[in-house]
């Protein structure tokens, strides 16, 4: 239940258009539902401004579904995160008109399209080919949290001149995401750049030692940019709510 939602219920109790026990009904699961195998947090859009948002590992197909049925009732918006295509198929087949991005993993569902509240631009950059996937998690994710969010792909250090090519994008954007596995270097870089926060996003793209991210995670950590913050590692998700976060009015 977010401002806007409980707003039009009590006006329209205000105008007799809801009974009070309609709205009673309505306003019972408000603070949390318990489902059995969740309890769903209904307020978190009243609390912080977006809705709970559903981590699909490790879940059933059924129990997705049946969370994101419940929440239909109450929010505007619902995302789904790390959904593979097979479970992702089950879940559509029950929500027609939830929308599933394989690249990313995630689906995301919207009751109509969402105005963008943004103050600025959010610019989503990877290093490699191969960091998409991360880097269109945190698009999704800021672009559902009403931001204007647009990206640029493969543009790592191996070939820095193809990053100075956008020179003007990066220094026109509110906030950036920099996405890079191996050594995870292009995040300082960007940073070196700009005067706007990066929020650099190691992914477990690389080689040996790259350790599953952990390289390019402790290189992220030691940046000497001092305008760069670090998500976990793969951690789209994260880095586009953060973005959202500080680009939100």
């Amino acid at each position: 239940m977010n401002h806007h939602l409980l707003t039009d219920l009590l006006e329209a109790v205000a105008k007799g258009h809801v009974s009070v026990a309609q709205a009673k009904s309505r306003l019972e699961d408000l603070a949390m539902e318990d489902i059995d195998y969740a309890h769903i947090d209904h307020h978190r859009s009243l609390r912080k401004g977006f809705p709970e948002v559903i981590f699909g590992e490790g879940k059933s197909a059924d129990q997705i579904a049946g969370i994101m049925e419940r929440m239909k009732v109450q929010e505007q918006v619902i995302l789904v995160t790390r959904v593979d295509a097979t479970k992702a198929g089950e879940i559509l087949a029950r929500l027609p008109d939830a929308v599933y991005d394989p690249a990313a993993r995630m689906i995301v569902w919207q009751r109509q399209a969402l105005p963008k509240t943004g103050l600025g631009k959010i610019l989503v950059v990877s290093a490699g080919t191969s960091d998409i996937p991360v880097a269109r998690e945190a698009y999704l994710t800021a672009d559902a949290m009403g931001n204007s969010v647009e990206t640029i792909f493969d543009v790592g250090v191996a070939g820095i001149h193809r990053l100075m090519a956008h020179r003007d994008a990066l220094e026109a954007a509110r906030v950036l995401i920099v996405v890079a596995g191996m050594e995870g270097a292009l995040p300082s870089v960007v940073a070196g750049m700009v005067r706007r926060p990066v929020i650099a996003v190691p992914t477990s793209i690389g080689y040996g030692v790259s350790l599953g991210g952990l390289t390019a995670l402790f290189g992220m950590l030691s940046s000497c940019s001092s305008n760069v913050a670090v998500v976990n590692i793969d951690n789209g998700f994260g880095a586009g709510y953060m973005a959202s976060c500080i680009n939100q009015p």
